[in-house]
């Protein structure tokens, strides 16, 4: 008797303004989605955060801070993963140009920030950056 595959995908999207005042309501909607799919609140706050990161990033680095755009996130379940992807039509990032900061350079020249990627990869499982035309997506997994 051959064996069936049970493939189950379970998808939600929204938009958001680019804007650090949405950031709190991007927060709720991951987080509810997380919650909703049976996430423990420890890889709850991961999502949460690793998603703020990205968000934020995109509101200063893609938009430079125009709040006239958007941010869309769609996010799935399959499986046994959380798939986050997080789109906007800015500014792209070429994630293999990427290097973490020397942390001392930091402390030293008393920058905040410029951990965010680093910090995105360390709480989830798999992160990638992708550019299609305009419009650009990173796509974040976490296993549940």
């Amino acid at each position: 008797m051959p064996t069936k595959i049970v493939t189950t995908l379970t998808e939600h999207t929204s938009r958001f303004r680019a804007s650090t005042d949405a950031l709190g309501e991007i927060r709720k909607f991951v987080s509810g989605q997380a919650r909703q799919y049976g996430f423990g609140e420890e890889d709850i706050d991961d999502i949460r955060l690793a998603v703020d990161e990205a968000c934020t990033n995109i509101i200063k680095h893609a938009y430079e801070w125009r709040d006239d755009k958007y941010i869309y996130i769609r996010i799935a379940m399959h499986n046994n993963e959380m798939l986050v992807s997080i789109y906007d039509n800015g500014k792209s990032f070429d994630a293999g140009r990427y290097s973490v900061p020397a942390l001392q350079d930091q402390l030293d020249q008393k920058k905040r920030g410029g951990y965010g990627i680093y910090l995105i990869r360390k709480l989830m499982d798999k992160v990638e950056y992708r550019k299609q035309r305009s419009r650009n997506e990173i796509r974040m997994t976490k296993k549940r």
